[in-house]
C-alpha cells in the first residue's frame, strides 16, 4: 500500500513539493520576519479576491468551519436575522452554527442537485424584514454542485440586504470579484484551490462593517474583530498562529501567481474535471449531477446498483493503487467523490482512470470467483 497516496479529495489534497519543504522551519511567531510573513499573505489573499483596501482579510486558526463560524457571530448582530440557502450539507451546517450560537435564522432548502430561485429568493426577503444577511455556499462539496453566487449576490444586494459566503472549496479558482459581489463577508480555506496545508481558514470582511462589531462575538477565540484590531495594531496574532501553514500558504500564493492566478489554476481544474467526467463515463460511471451544474472540484458519481460494487472495498482497492477518494455525502442518492483540485495534471487523472479500470476487473472476477 502507498504510504502518501495521491488525494482526490477536496481538501486535504495533494500540495506540492515546494509547500511540503516550507514545513520543517520553525517560526518565532512575535518575530518580525513572521510578522512580515503574515502581511504578505494576507495581502496576498485579498489580492486573489480583487479586494481593496476596504476589505480585512482577517486569519481565524483552524478548519474551515471555524472561520465559517467567527464570520456568522462576529459580523452578525445577535438582533439580526440569517436566511440560509442551503442545497446540501454545508447549507445545513451554516443553519446549525447559527442554531448554537444564537443567531435568529431561516432556511430556504432545495434539494441536492437544484440552485435557488431567484425570484423565490426575493420573496422571501420581502417578505421578512428583520432578515439583514443571506448566507450561500459558493461550491457545495457535498455534490461538487456550483452555486450561482453572482447572482445570488445581485439579488440580495437588490433587497438591500448583505451577502455572507462560504467559498471553502471555489476560492483560489473560482471568479470571485470582490467589487462586482460587494458580500459583506467571505470565508475560504488555506488547503483547498489555494493549495497550501490545513489548519487555517480566513475571513474577507468589509471593513466599514467589521468596525461596527465590537461586542457581538459569541467566542472569546472566534473574535474577528479584536482580531483585526490586534493585527492592525502590530501585527500579532491574538493567540498562537499556526506558523508553518503560514509558511506553507505563502509559498502556494506565489505558487498560484507563477501559474497565472485563478484564472489558470480554474483552466488546469476544468481540464482534469473533463478528463475524469469522459474517463468514468466510459468506465460505465455516472455523475450525479447535469454538467451545467458541476463544479471543476470535486465530483459526485452515483454508486452502481450491481452485486460487484462495494464502496469500502472500492476505496481499498484504489488506496493500494496509490489513489485515495471520498465516500458520498449526498442524502438522495448513494455516492462516492472524486477531486479534482490540489497539485495534479490532467496526467494525474488518466493515472487514476487506469487504476479505476483494473480495479472494476479485479472486483468482477472475485464476484465470479
Amino acid at each position: 500500500m502507498h504510504d502518501e497516496p495521491i488525494l482526490l479529495t477536496p481538501g486535504p489534497l495533494t500540495t506540492s513539493a515546494r509547500v511540503k519543504q516550507t514545513l520543517p522551519q520553525d517560526w518565532g511567531s512575535r518575530d518580525p520576519a513572521f510578522v512580515a510573513l503574515t502581511g504578505r499573505v494576507l495581502d496576498g489573499v485579498r489580492e486573489v479576491a480583487g479586494a481593496g483596501a476596504d476589505y480585512a482579510a482577517v486569519p481565524v486558526q483552524g478548519s474551515g468551519t471555524f472561520a465559517v463560524e467567527a464570520m456568522l457571530g462576529t459580523l452578525v448582530a445577535p438582533d439580526v436575522g440569517v436566511l440560509v440557502l442551503v442545497n446540501g450539507a454545508y447549507g445545513q451546517r451554516i443553519a446549525e452554527i447559527c442554531r448554537r450560537i444564537g443567531r435568529h435564522h431561516q432556511v430556504y432548502e432545495v434539494a441536492e442537485t437544484e440552485v435557488h430561485d431567484m425570484a423565490e429568493l426575493t420573496r422571501r426577503l420581502e417578505d421578512a424584514p428583520e432578515i439583514g444577511f443571506v448566507a450561500a455556499v459558493h461550491c457545495e462539496t457535498t455534490s461538487g454542485l456550483l452555486n450561482p453566487l453572482a447572482e445570488i449576490a445581485r439579488t440580495v444586494r437588490e433587497a438591500g440586504r448583505e451577502l455572507l459566503v462560504d467559498s471553502m472549496s471555489g476560492f483560489g479558482a473560482l471568479p470571485i470579484d470582490a467589487s462586482e459581489l460587494a458580500f459583506a463577508g467571505l470565508t475560504a480555506s488555506a488547503n483547498k484551490c489555494l493549495q497550501g496545508v490545513p489548519g487555517l481558514g480566513f475571513v474577507l470582511c468589509r471593513r466599514e462593517l467589521l468596525d461596527r462589531c465590537a461586542g457581538h462575538a459569541h467566542s472569546l477565540v472566534l473574535d474577528l474583530y479584536l482580531q483585526e484590531q490586534a493585527l492592525a495594531g502590530d501585527g500579532q496574532w491574538r493567540f498562537t498562529p499556526p506558523v508553518q501553514v503560514m509558511a506553507a500558504l505563502d509559498a502556494a500564493l506565489a505558487e498560484l501567481a507563477e501559474e497565472g492566478g485563478p484564472s489558470a489554476r480554474l483552466a488546469r481544474y476544468t481540464e482534469n474535471c473533463d478528463t475524469l467526467l469522459a474517463g468514468m463515463t466510459q468506465l460505465g460511471f455516472v455523475s450525479a449531477l447535469p454538467r451545467d451544474r458541476q463544479a471543476p472540484v470535486i465530483v459526485s458519481f452515483l454508486e452502481p446498483q450491481e452485486g460487484w460494487f462495494e464502496f469500502s472495498r472500492f476505496y481499498d482497492a484504489l488506496r493500494q493503487r496509490g489513489y485515495a477518494i471520498y465516500a458520498g455525502k449526498m442524502r438522495q442518492h448513494g455516492t462516492f467523490r472524486v477531486g479534482t483540485i490540489g497539485a495534479i495534471t490532467p496526467e494525474t487523472m488518466h493515472g487514476f482512470l487506469e487504476a479505476v479500470g483494473a480495479v472494476i476487473t479485479e472486483m468482477k472476477q472475485k464476484l465470479i470467483a
